[in-house]
């Protein structure tokens, strides 16, 4: 305990400086750079650190409502920028930025609270299983960012927030399914020790535990002015690349 005190491991400000330097690199390739798949395989670790991020400010927040509508706010105006640089026009109701995934993960977990205090007689397993099940659905249903994956991967980390060891390796374990399993995607060929494997790329959504469980509960730099450059790099890069793309096709 003391050697944890004595070196503060990794701050909540630390992390979101990394999961916005991700994000970037992910975008990068998906605006700019296409053929520079590294950007992305990197970029896969982000949304990870997002999640948990959230639901850290979800158990320290003083003010849930503030909390949900500046989220909200943030979602709203982060719209065009994202359908810009996602699928080159304004309009675009297909796949919703990542904002309203973490939204409705935030939703979700203060109805998950409220039931829990509210219906004593249902065991809360069943609770968070219900709620857990109608998360992921409506990820598909709103065509959220990550969709029912995304909603799930908020709710890992709130069901097993605690730094004991059997719930790190829950966490992987369930981590390791969502994107393995459930998302799948491109794989790559890699030779190691004459073996032939294959890679999921999403797979490697799962290092973003490394960072996270260095994590020890420490702030960081939180002043107003941070907090407003967190949320406003995200419509304002993706908005950027959008403009640089369209000048470079012009």
């Amino acid at each position: 305990m003391e050697e944890e005190q004595r070196w503060g491991g990794v701050s909540s400000a630390a992390l979101h400086v990394l999961a916005m330097a991700l994000m970037l690199c992910d975008h990068l390739w998906a605006a700019l750079f296409p053929a520079a798949e590294w950007l992305t395989c990197v970029g896969r670790m982000a949304y990870p650190i997002f999640a948990f991020l959230l639901v850290e400010g979800f158990f320290h927040t003083h003010d849930l409502r503030r909390y949900v509508l500046r989220l909200l706010g943030w979602a709203v105006v982060s719209e065009i920028p994202f359908n810009l640089m996602y699928a080159g026009s304004a309009v675009y109701p297909y796949h919703q930025n990542v904002l309203w995934t973490l939204l409705l993960g935030l939703l979700l977990i203060a109805l998950i609270e409220r039931a829990r205090d509210r219906l004593r007689p249902v065991p809360t397993v069943l609770v968070s299983a219900a709620v857990a099940a109608a998360g992921y659905l409506l990820g598909y249903l709103f065509m959220v960012d990550y969709y029912g994956v995304g909603v799930l991967t908020i709710l890992i980390f709130y069901f097993l927030q605690d730094r004991t060891w059997w719930r790190r390796l829950a966490q992987l374990a369930c981590l390791a399914f969502l994107n393995l399993e459930v998302l799948g995607g491109y794989s790559y060929a890699v030779t190691l020790f004459g073996w032939e494997l294959e890679l999921p790329q999403q797979g490697l959504a799962l290092l973003a535990l490394i960072p996270i469980w260095l994590y020890r509960g420490r702030q960081g730099r939180h002043g107003k002015a941070f907090q407003y450059f967190r949320y406003a790099f995200y419509p304002a890069h993706m908005l950027v690349l959008a403009l640089i793309r369209g000048t470079l096709a012009a």
